[in-house]
């Protein structure tokens, strides 16, 4: 299989809802249009997609995905996000080695929010962290959360 690239495709800005422009305009996906048609996306065309360790259901992060992002995840085996910052496709692994590996993909009930289960080599977190979301814990063991319980 041949490497999959992180360039950034041709962008040609649109109108987001409210008139204002769009900070990231889709470019032609070959996404099944049968998928296409489901998603609920941002005002900017893109979806949530929460990384999670598919054994052991360790969150591991957040990523943002377009169309084009979630057709290279489901065809190559390998998780490609959207940088918002960099405005760029980007592929979990290429520059760090830290990989991610697709064992499964679901949308949400109401299919705003991609779910990838993965195979994580390494460092989830930029920072270099296993996961995102282990250094700054607000709320631990607080107990059930169920109305009338004890704990």
């Amino acid at each position: 299989m041949a490497p999959m690239t992180s360039s950034t495709p041709a962008r040609h800005p649109t109108t987001a809802p409210g008139g204002g422009a769009s900070r990231h305009s889709s470019p032609p996906s070959s996404l099944a249009p049968e998928i296409a048609a489901r998603l609920k996306r941002s005002p900017d065309g893109l979806l949530p997609a929460i990384a999670q360790q598919y054994d052991t259901g360790e969150v591991l992060m957040l990523g943002w995905m377009d169309d084009e992002a979630l057709h290279r995840t489901l065809t190559t085996g390998r998780c490609t996000y959207w940088s918002r910052s960099r405005q760029e496709y980007w592929v979990k692994g290429d520059t760090s080695g830290h990989f991610q590996w697709v064992k499964s993909v679901a949308l949400d009930c109401d299919a705003d929010t991609v779910l990838v289960k993965v195979d994580q080599v390494g460092a989830a977190c930029h920072t270099g962290a296993r996961t995102c979301f282990d250094v700054d814990v607000l709320l631990k063991d607080a107990g059930s959360g169920v109305p009338g319980s004890d704990q």
